[in-house]
This record gives C-alpha cells, sequence and structure tokens, in this order.
C-alpha cells in the first residue's frame, strides 16, 4: 500500500514539515499501517489505535526529542515508534533481538524512559521537569496517563507534588477502558466532568459561534478554553485536578487532529502552573471489532484484518484457565471465597468468575497496594480473599504483603499468574522475582504446581491454611508438547514428588521446569547418567525429609527454576543445607543476574540453556567436572 504522506515520514522533524490540513490523512494512513502489520505480527492493539491522533498532534506541536515525552505503561507508544525513526523496523516489535512492546530509552532518544507498569508517567515526568529546571534548561514535559492508569496510588502521588511545575503538561487520556473497565470512584468523577449537560452545551454553542467570526474566531476560541477552568467552577461538578494545582483543560475530542493541535499550542503558553489536559479517545478507534471489544483487542496474537480475532478456544488450556476453573469450582462450595483483581479481571482468566459470583469479585483498579491491604481487611473478619494478580504487578505490594498479610498472619491467597518468562513482554512484565521476595517472609507459603492436580491440591491447601499462601503459575499451556508427565499424585502438595529414581544425580525442580528436567533426565540415561527427578511443587515450606533423604543417597543436586537465581529456589535449598551442615555439590539452573530480553518463549529459553539437550550437556559437564 501507498501511503501518500506516511511513506515520506520518518521523524517528527518531518512530519512537522506537513500542512496542519494534511494531517487527518497522516492520522488515517498511521492508523491503517498499524492495523495492517499488527494483523501479521501481534501485539498492543485497540489502545494504539486510540493514540494516533493525540501522537500525531504531541509531535507536530511539541519539538521532540528535546521536548520530552513520557508514556505510562507504553502500550499505547506504537504510533510514537512509527513516527520517531523506527517504521522500517516495525515488523520486529516484540520479537527476539527486535524492537521492544514499551518505549526504551536504550532504543531511541525518543524514548524518555524505560515503562512497563501504570501509573509512573507523572512521577518520572515531574522529575525530568525538576531536573531540567536546576540544569536552566527550558523545554516543555509533557506525561500521557490513560484513566485507568490513574487510579494508580502513584499517579495521585505525582498530582499532589506537582502544583509548581513549570512547563509541564499532564495529558489524560481517558478512553474509559484500561484492560479491563476502569472502576472506582474517580472514573465516575470523570464521567461527571464528561456528560456534564451545561458544561458541554455551553461549550459547543460558545464555540460554533465564535469560530464563525472573521480572524479572530479562533483566537477567542482559545480565550474561552483557557476561562474553561472558571466556567467548570460554575456549570460542572468540583474537579479535582483543579483543587490539586492544576489548570484543567477538556475533555476535547482526542481524535479530532486539528483541534488538539490548536489546543497544546495553546497548552505551550502557560508555562507558570501545570496543566492537566483531558482528552477523550475511544479504544480500538477506527476498526469497528476493536471498537466493540477493546478488552479483547488490548493485546493479540496474528488475525484476519477483514475478520477480526478468530473464535474458539485453543485444544489445551492455559494455566489462567485451569485455574479459573479450578476456583470457580471452589467458590461453588465455599462461599467465604472473594477474588480481588486490580484492573486485570480478563488477564487473570476471573470474567467467569465475576459473572458467576458478582457480589464475590472485585476489581479494585490499578492499585495493587490497595488490593492487598484491602485483602487483608477481608481476611481478618473471616472470608477467604484470592488476589489474582501477575507477578510482576504484585511486586509493587510488597510493604503491604509483608506489613498487613504476613505479619498478622491472615490467610490471603495469592494466585500469582505470569511467574516465569512471559515473552513478547520482556523485562517489565517476567515473572522471575517472587519468589525473592516472598520465601523470606515470616508465615508466608509458596507453591508452583507443574499441572491441573497439583493446582487443585495447592488450591485446597491454601483455603484450609490459615496463614498467606502464594500459588504461582505462567503464562502459557498447561502441558508443553512432548513433555507430558502423569499427574501429580502425591498425597499432600507440602509433600515433594519423586517421578524418577536415579543413583548418579538429583534434579529438582518446579512448575514448568519439571518437564523439562524429565526431559533432561531421559537424555542424561542415554549418555549413561542414572538420574533422580523431583517435583519440588513446594517452595515453602521446602520438603525436608525428602530432600534429607536425597542427600544421604546422593550429594549431588541440580535445581532448576525459571527465576532469578539470587534469592530463588535453588538459594534456598543451598541454604537449608549449609544450616545443616551436610555435605553437598550444587548447580544452582535458572536467571543469572540479567534482566531478560523479549522474544519468544523457545527463543529465550534457548538463549538460558534451558532447553532440555541444552541442560542435559550442561549437567553432564558439570558431574564430570566434579
Amino acid at each position: 500500500m501507498i501511503n501518500k504522506f506516511l511513506d515520506n515520514i520518518s521523524s517528527p522533524e518531518q512530519l512537522r514539515q506537513l500542512n496542519e490540513k494534511d494531517l487527518p490523512a497522516v492520522c488515517d494512513e498511521l492508523r491503517q499501517f498499524i492495523i495492517d502489520h499488527v494483523a501479521q505480527i501481534g501485539g498492543h492493539f485497540a489502545s494504539n489505535l486510540g493514540s494516533v491522533e493525540l501522537t500525531i498532534a504531541l509531535h507536530y506541536v511539541f519539538n521532540t526529542p528535546e521536548d520530552e515525552i513520557v508514556w505510562d505503561t507504553g502500550h499505547q507508544a506504537y504510533p510514537h515508534k512509527i513516527l520517531t525513526e523506527r517504521k522500517d523496523r516495525f515488523d520486529t516489535i516484540r520479537k527476539y533481538k527486535g524492537l521492544s512492546g514499551f518505549p526504551s530509552p536504550e532504543e531511541s532518544p525518543y524514548d524518555t524512559y524505560h515503562v512497563g507498569h501504570a501509573g509512573t508517567s507523572i512521577s518520572v515526568a515531574l522529575g525530568l521537569a525538576k531536573a531540567r529546571d536546576l540544569k536552566n534548561k527550558k523545554h516543555h514535559v509533557t506525561a500521557v496517563i490513560g484513566d485507568g492508569a490513574l487510579t494508580s496510588g502513584l499517579a495521585f502521588e505525582g498530582l499532589n507534588n506537582a502544583h509548581n511545575a513549570k512547563k509541564f503538561i499532564v495529558i489524560l487520556n481517558d478512553n474509559e477502558v484500561s484492560i479491563s473497565k476502569t472502576m472506582g470512584a474517580f472514573a465516575k468523577h470523570f464521567s461527571k466532568i464528561v456528560v456534564n449537560p451545561k458544561f458541554r452545551s455551553f461549550k459547543q454553542k460558545t464555540g460554533a459561534v465564535i469560530s464563525k467570526i472573521p480572524l479572530v474566531g479562533n483566537v477567542l476560541t482559545r480565550i474561552i478554553i483557557r476561562l474553561q477552568g472558571g466556567i467548570k467552577h460554575i456549570l460542572a461538578p468540583q474537579n479535582v485536578f483543579e483543587n490539586l494545582g492544576f489548570h484543567y483543560i477538556g475533555p476535547v475530542d482526542g481524535h479530532n487532529v486539528i483541534e488538539m493541535i490548536e489546543i497544546l499550542k495553546m497548552c505551550k503558553t502557560e508555562t507558570e502552573i501545570p496543566i492537566l489536559l483531558h482528552v477523550m479517545t475511544k479504544k480500538g478507534h477506527g476498526f469497528k471489532p476493536a471498537e466493540s471489544d477493546p478488552e479483547s483487542y488490548h493485546g493479540v496474537t496474528p488475525f484476519d484484518k477483514n475478520v477480526g480475532l478468530p473464535n474458539g478456544k485453543k485444544s489445551t488450556p492455559t494455566y489462567t484457565e485451569t485455574f479459573s476453573e479450578i476456583i470457580c469450582n471452589a467458590a461453588n462450595e465455599n462461599n467465604k471465597i472473594v477474588v480481588i483483581s486490580a484492573a486485570m479481571c480478563s488477564g487473570t482468566g476471573m470474567t467467569k468468575f465475576a459473572h458467576e459470583n458478582p457480589n464475590r469479585f472485585i476489581d479494585v483498579g490499578i492499585a495493587e497496594q490497595h488490593a492487598v491491604t484491602f485483602a487483608g481487611g477481608l481476611a481478618a473478619r473471616g472470608l477467604t480473599p484470592v488476589v489474582t494478580i501477575y507477578s510482576t504487578f504484585l511486586q509493587r505490594a510488597y510493604d503491604e504483603i509483608e506489613h498487613d498479610v504476613c505479619l498478622p498472619n491472615l490467610p490471603v491467597i495469592f494466585a500469582i499468574d505470569r511467574a516465569g518468562l512471559v515473552g513478547g513482554d520482556g523485562k517489565t512484565h517476567h515473572g522471575v522475582f517472587d519468589i525473592s521476595y516472598l520465601r523470606h517472609l515470616p508465615n508466608m507459603k509458596i507453591f508452583m504446581p507443574r499441572d491441573k492436580a497439583a493446582m487443585e491440591k495447592a488450591l485446597d491447601f491454601a483455603i484450609e491454611n490459615n496463614s498467606p499462601c502464594a500459588i504461582r503459575y505462567p503464562r502459557g499451556p498447561i502441558l508443553q508438547n512432548g513433555y507430558d508427565l502423569p499427574d501429580f499424585s502425591s498425597e499432600k502438595i507440602t509433600s515433594w514428588e519423586t517421578l524418577k529414581s536415579g543413583d548418579d544425580v538429583t534434579l529438582i525442580a518446579i512448575g514448568q521446569m519439571v518437564f523439562r528436567a524429565f526431559a533432561a533426565a531421559e537424555i542424561l540415561e542415554k549418555n549413561g547418567i542414572n538420574t533422580t527427578v523431583i517435583d519440588a511443587c513446594a517452595i515453602q515450606p521446602i520438603d525436608e525429609n525428602t530432600l534429607f533423604q536425597i542427600i544421604e543417597k546422593n550429594n549431588k543436586i541440580v535445581t532448576l527454576e525459571d527465576h532469578v537465581l539470587s534469592g530463588g529456589f535453588g538459594a534456598a535449598i543451598t541454604e537449608k543445607l549449609s544450616d545443616k551442615n551436610c555435605e553437598y555439590h550444587i548447580l544452582r539452573i535458572g536467571i543469572d543476574d540479567k534482566f531478560v530480553e523479549h522474544g519468544s518463549i523457545d527463543e529465550l529459553y534457548s538463549e538460558l540453556g534451558w532447553h532440555p539437550k541444552q541442560l542435559a550437556e550442561k549437567i553432564k559437564n558439570w558431574i564430570s567436572n566434579e
């Protein structure tokens, strides 16, 4: 497809050379470019379709990269990447050794900060603005944040601290949807501002009349927009942003690129107080299937752009789907179970639970700290709260886990999705730190089931147990092809399961690594090395009986985990053996001291040396050198 304008734009400087009247066509071409390419390669979709006009307006008005833009979360920054010298490499996005799916300063000077988690943009941008002032520079700093991300407590901490900021703009990209529907009182507050009929009528009628006045129409329209702060005190509900010291402007149509440019130009002239520009956009704009179902089109695999996403489920259920089934069954038998989500109802597979148990499902928005402490309150009064959350999102609530759950020893269940490597989302989303930050907390129990049977036993234990429990499980199919094993059969989930016995070396693995350990053991057998394989579903407490029996039989141990080695499962085994003054030799296989980049799971496992043949070779070499 030949694009009249986009084909000739590789940088914001070239964009700024165009006439404003040509920009709607650029928006159409850019949106179609995203549709065409994401349909082929997958990635974040609906949010990027919604941010096209806003992105073009920002780069047209501001002198980027000198003027700095901070994108919150960053999953809506595909238009930004395409316009900032990366269009020709866009097909590599989220692929191994290709473009990151999120902004990355290592990738481009236009990316001002590493992002990936919600709610960070205002604080980051405020830090950049303060650094600018201290260095006596004069450029503008803009934070772009969604209405879902604004439910994050961190976002309001940033707003609270920004009242004296100069040349500082916060753009609230309000599409009424984060990943799941935006929840809570702030979402209701935004909707009151948007739908107030008196204010909208005043704005529309006044703007329509004044804009028709020759020569002065646009100037007076800008003046009226600047006066809207005072008008809203009379016509609209009290505005929280103005009370925080911001000059509030909006709401404005985020899909009218010409209007967006005029308003951003006006925002540039206000340099003494921070501005909050409220922009209304539609997630999935320009692609009807995504407009009608933005949650399903948040992140997509390749699809037919003429038809939309394929229907039906894959034959092999995922760990997420399996936990959904198990928790729904458990809730049918136990009316004390309450599920809590932090704006990830669909992502954590809780849509069915929410539908079947609307009074026992609470989505608190992007507020992980609140989710954990809220769960503590429920547990303190005899309920059984289950916090369903991604591993890297749970780490945002570390203090609450320690202070509000573990210290009072409350039976909160943490269902930790995306534990281990996650693929294309990369280093901001790999769940490879949670064992380290959980296992040293008193009263915490941690399990990583390899299959449905073990997951059911882990949840049963957690429900009956009277202390905090974490059940961690990865993204993807619950059994990987070629590594099928019988269902977990140990009578108690706290007892490790011996899958295979041998005299030369013992492999102790958790979760999906159990399958790879078993496959590696079969290869080692062919090389004359007899191997014991243990499924250590119980990470904490460690099954000391089985561990010390292993040491008595053979003191060569290999631990396998899809987690960092520092403070991880292998470290826990090492500590236990050292504390008992055991004589042992140990090889710990996991992630060394580094952040893992993005790529397919297969590619990342190959890079880390986790494929069975690689594991077998590494173990064989280690044994020969002992």
